[in-house]
């Protein structure tokens, strides 16, 4: 959005400049003025008009660097803050999976016991009919 921004400001401040030396130019051709009068006003305002233009474009420069940078910082910023996050993510993931390996185990030790203590009780007789 900001690049449109300044894309818009620069085409605005060309055609500015453009219509203005446009304007001079036709103002001076129909000025009665002699032919040597006429060449130094031309020239005055040529020079006049190409200043204003020089710094037409070093304020779109300025502004266009202003704005990358601005969008630099905020690129940065957002990716700070991703890392951040994933490290967080990761970090989280890290203990749920240590918390699961130590159901896992427990479960097993359990088990182990459980299957120990089967093996050691004589088989229970089975009721008559």
């Amino acid at each position: 959005m900001a690049k449109d921004d300044s894309a818009d400001i620069g085409a605005f401040l060309v055609g500015f400049v453009v219509g203005g030396l446009v304007g001079a130019a036709v103002a001076l051709l129909l000025a009665p003025q002699s032919g040597e009068e006429m060449r130094t006003q031309i020239k005055t305002k040529a020079i006049e008009y190409r200043d204003k233009a020089g710094e037409g474009i070093g304020q779109v420069k300025d502004r266009a660097e202003q704005t990358l940078e601005e969008a630099r910082a905020k690129a940065e910023a957002v990716a700070a803050d991703l890392r951040r996050r994933a490290e967080e993510v990761q970090t989280q993931g890290r203990v749920i999976l240590e918390e699961g390996r130590k159901q896992l185990a427990t479960a097993v030790e359990e088990t182990r016991k459980a299957a120990g203590k089967a093996a050691e009780e004589p088989p229970a007789a089975e009721p008559a009919a």
